[in-house]
């Protein structure tokens, strides 16, 4: 590794603690220059334990080394750089056993605190009370299972959907506004229930409601409610033509 020591970093360190290899004497650039060889060797892979062991002991080595050059007004003993690194490792590990318990103490906290929330059921069953399960089978007869065995592997109807609730518009909101127009003039004030009472039909009473509407926006018709919910009163107040009317392009409803 170096022209005075070669060998792994951490036997340096011991050396150099045992004040066996002075530390003036090792040149710290070959040292990185190797372990930068290493992380570039794709066939050597380090492991992050490794990388954080060697980056603590090149620093011991850098701050090692830099007070030895550096004048001092007192000299320093290399042993005195390490006093305190033993006793630092079991304060921290110490300190982690301790946060382990503390919280491992507020998860008891917690689930003392959930506890005292509820409250046990303190009464039980009367003496002499027997539950007995009900008979799943009661009643049933091999006659009964044969049955429902048919039953089940009979073949099902196809579904088949009816149209029958389906109604067919057979009068359009054009061809019903033509209609009023010329059935309401002659009829003069008149309710919508009175005008509708001779249909029976749920499509064709909106299909003349929306006639009625279209009377109403093209201004020949008047509607009015006395009342909330009150019969409608219609009364025509437009002239006999239908010339503009039937060039209205009224909506099919």
């Amino acid at each position: 590794m170096t022209p005075s020591f070669n060998g792994p970093i951490q036997l340096l360190l011991q050396l150099i603690n045992g004040h066996e290899v002075d530390v003036l004497d090792i040149p710290l650039a070959p040292v990185i220059e190797g372990f930068v060889q290493v992380l570039h060797d794709e066939s050597q892979p380090m492991n992050v334990e490794d990388l954080s062991e060697f980056l603590l002991i090149a620093a011991i080595l850098l701050e090692l080394k830099s007070t030895a050059l550096l004048p001092s007004a007192k000299g320093t003993d290399e042993d005195e750089e390490f006093i305190g690194w033993e006793e630092r490792d079991v304060f921290l590990a110490r300190l982690l056993e301790l946060r382990t318990y503390a919280g491992a103490a507020d998860a008891f906290v917690n689930l003392l605190d959930r506890a005292s929330k509820s409250f046990p059921r303190l009464a039980g069953l009367d003496k002499g009370f027997v539950v007995t399960p009900p008979d799943l089978l009661a009643g049933v007869t091999p006659v009964l299972l044969g049955a429902a065995f048919i039953k089940g592997i009979e073949e099902k109807p196809v579904p088949r959907v009816t149209l029958n609730h389906v109604t067919v518009d057979a009068v359009t909101v054009a061809e019903t506004v033509v209609i009023l127009a010329q059935r309401l003039p002659s009829l003069g004030r008149i309710s919508f229930r009175h005008l509708v009472s001779g249909i029976s039909e749920r499509i064709e009473i909106i299909v003349h409601f929306l006639a009625l509407l279209e009377l109403c926006k093209l201004g020949r018709v008047e509607l009015g409610q006395g009342v909330t919910f009150g019969d409608l009163d219609i009364e025509w107040i437009g002239d006999d033509s239908l010339l503009e009317i039937g060039r209205v392009d009224v909506y099919e409803g």
